[in-house]
């Protein structure tokens, strides 16, 4: 007797709108990736015209028709943790306009359900196309599902193009900025409050360190044609010890977002020297992707789209191609300011849209 309770099968002959829903409804937080990433093996195991490799909770589709030229195209399964916000609904705005209101809609499953419908109809392509819906993104960058795959089988991944299927309301975002966390400590001595003169308090000599931050201005720096805005922000404090207590530790930790023209290396040297005279320890940082456009698969591809391509301001997975030498963009529904938010939606058009333009631009390339 079939189970009442089964999560029903994904069926990617529907509607792009009917299937982003559907998968919208299946919760997938990071480290629960399992079940959706089961869908949608079941959903693609009869497309006789795709290879499907599954690693982990991450599902891997290849096309193998001897093209001359291969794209990657990725999206991850999870989402941020669920706040009230699923399952989906529709709603329409003042103007008329339809949105899909949900958890992931925007971050990103709208862009993952584009790429479903696809892999499953588009049995002659006009290259051969590599499909990865990968676990992990959300979270600690060790755990990312691509980053494990490019680690363990780096071959799945070879490519001449990568698309990334992040929100970028329908248009294409070249590249990423890098992003570097640091964190700039002071020491002090540790005294009663009613006594502070004998203390040193390690808050206030933060001070200076957060002035010339607050005057700080971020610099925009073109990169292959596209301004990428900068941005180096406190984002934590840390310090104290209790109410009466002058305290002999404390910590800012800031975080640096810079253009792809910058290495990680360089970033944390311009952090360091920033905060000259100050102890700066970098914690995490990660390299930015160059925005790949020069590349005739990419300018093609920007064509299909029919928009300019824009600058990607956050870190994104294109980096990870970037480091494999496979330039990439991000081309997905949804507004990226809507990811995470507890209102997350998607308007319904802009599935549609970027679903017939990446088909069209598949039939056609080459």
């Amino acid at each position: 007797m079939p189970d009442p309770h089964a999560t029903p099968a994904l069926d990617l002959a529907a509607d792009v709108v009917t299937i982003t829903r559907a998968i919208c409804d299946v919760p997938s937080v990071s480290g629960a990736e399992r079940a959706l990433a089961d869908l949608v093996v079941q959903a693609l195991a009869g497309a006789a015209h795709l290879e499907l490799v599954r690693d982990g909770d991450a599902v891997v589709a290849r096309t193998n028709l001897g093209r001359d030229r291969r794209v990657v195209i990725a999206g991850h399964l999870d989402t941020v943790p669920i706040n009230g916000n699923v399952p989906s609904r529709f709603e329409t705005d003042a103007d008329g306009a339809e949105y899909l209101w949900g958890r992931g809609t925007v971050d990103m499953k709208a862009g993952v359900a584009v790429q479903l419908k696809l892999a499953a109809e588009l049995a002659e392509p006009a290259v051969d196309v590599t499909w990865v819906w990968y676990d992990h993104e959300e979270v600690s960058a060790a755990l990312n599902g691509l980053g494990r795959i490019a680690r363990t089988a780096p071959e799945l991944l070879a490519g001449d193009f990568a698309i990334l299927g992040e929100p970028s309301n329908g248009q294409v975002e070249g590249g990423c900025n890098g992003t570097l966390r640091a964190e700039v400590r002071t020491s002090g001595v540790r005294a009663h409050s009613a006594r502070s003169w004998v203390g040193d308090n390690a808050i206030h000599k933060l001070a200076p360190a957060l002035a010339k931050l607050a005057a700080y201005e971020a610099e925009t720096v073109e990169v292959d044609g596209l301004a990428y805005r900068e941005g180096l922000n406190a984002v934590i404090v840390r310090g104290g010890i209790a109410g009466n207590v002058i305290p002999d530790e404390a910590v800012l930790e800031v975080n640096y977002r810079f253009a792809p023209s910058k290495s990680a290396a360089e970033a944390a040297e311009f952090v360091t020297a920033f905060f000259d005279g100050f102890e700066v320890v970098v914690v995490d940082a990660a390299d930015g992707a160059r925005p790949g456009l020069d590349d005739p698969l990419a300018q093609e591809f920007v064509r299909a789209v029919g928009a300019e391509a824009r600058p990607k301001y956050g870190w994104t997975d294109v980096a990870r191609f970037s480091a494999m030498g496979v330039p990439a963009v991000n081309f997905g529904p949804g507004d990226p300011l809507k990811a995470h938010a507890d209102d997350e939606r998607v308007a319904v058009a802009q599935i549609i849209d970027c679903e017939r333009a990446l088909r069209a631009w598949l039939t056609a390339a080459g």
